[in-house]
């Protein structure tokens, strides 16, 4: 007698395997496109941050030369691809706008901005302080 399997248990094992990929491929691109999603809410952060602190440390304008310049605005600028647009003006103020490149995980990434009170303006000048 030999052994080995039949025909019948392969194609069993490959129908289970096959059923068990097709569960489980899609919730793996999810988590791929959530893991997108934070990377881009991180990187907007990183960057409302460095434009504060160079605002602090430099008491000038906020210029688009300024934001251009930082390395996590870029990130999030991505030559004009990315899910945000970045604007300054002199008055120490940073205003973050929607894109609109229609993808996806960036619709995600601005409606969890907008939520998170990301979008906006975000006023680092110190107007108002009292002495």
């Amino acid at each position: 007698m030999k052994k080995g399997f039949t025909m019948i248990e392969l194609i069993f094992v490959i129908v289970i395997i096959g059923i068990l990929a097709a569960v489980a491929i899609p919730k793996l691109a999810a988590t791929r496109d959530d893991a997108k999603v934070a990377k881009e809410l991180t990187n907007l952060s990183t960057c409302i941050g460095d434009v504060g602190a160079t605002y602090t440390a430099s008491g000038g304008a906020i210029t688009n030369d300024v934001i251009n310049g930082l390395a996590s605005c870029k990130s999030v600028k991505n030559n004009g691809n990315g899910c945000w647009t970045l604007a300054g003006s002199n008055d120490g103020n940073l205003t973050v706008g929607d894109n609109n490149e229609g993808s996806a995980s960036c619709a995600k990434a601005v409606a969890k901005s907008t939520d998170k009170g990301m979008m906006g303006v975000h006023s680092f000048g110190a107007s108002g302080v009292v002495e």
